[in-house]
């Protein structure tokens, strides 16, 4: 839905599937941010106990104890063996939550800071490491639990636009403390 309506022309969106699956996550996501490398990589997952659109603050590490579509799990439980217990957005998801829900779009938006230990959280935080930070992660309920599929492309086409914004305008404040 999103790829249809889009971001407008100033943003190039490359839109993926990736499978439910820790060793293909281990190896597409860092060949993704190598190939286009983006400002920003959003990702979104569909969340059988979610009720909103619920953006994720952080990634963790370990707690990775599920089988994959492959039945497959980690040995270590890890994404990461060595890297941080957790590592946050660079994005302010409570200004984005905010900025949107303003907009009185009919999708309600929270906030989360634990995606699940599964492989949405192993998503995550594989993109929060590769990028420093620069990555989102947005779980969305079932289509028709309550919203449909347009509701949710235009929930996501506000967030992701709002996450630009938020993102160019924190870097407008990191360069301008450069100068001094």
């Amino acid at each position: 839905e999103l790829e249809k309506l889009g971001l407008g022309d100033d943003v190039d969106l490359h839109v993926y599937e990736v499978p439910v699956e820790y060793q293909t996550v281990q190896r597409l996501i860092p060949a993704l941010w190598k190939k286009h490398s983006p400002q920003l990589v959003v990702h979104v997952g569909v969340s059988g106990m979610a009720t909103t659109v619920t953006l994720e603050k952080c990634g963790h590490n370990v707690g990775y104890k599920g089988l994959d579509n492959c039945r497959f799990c980690p040995g270590s439980q890890c994404c990461v063996e060595g890297g941080p217990e957790c590592i946050d957005s660079i994005i302010d998801m409570d200004a984005v939550s905010s900025r949107v829900s303003a907009l009185g779009l009919d999708v309600t938006v929270t906030i989360s800071k634990d995606a699940g230990r599964y492989l949405c959280d192993f998503t995550y935080y594989t993109s929060l490491y590769q990028s420093r930070g620069r990555s989102a992660f947005v779980h969305v309920p079932p289509l028709g639990k309550p919203y449909s599929a347009e509701q949710l492309g235009r929930a996501l086409q506000a967030i992701i636009e709002e996450m630009l914004d938020v993102l160019e305008h924190s870097e407008d404040k990191i360069n301008c403390q450069h100068e001094h």
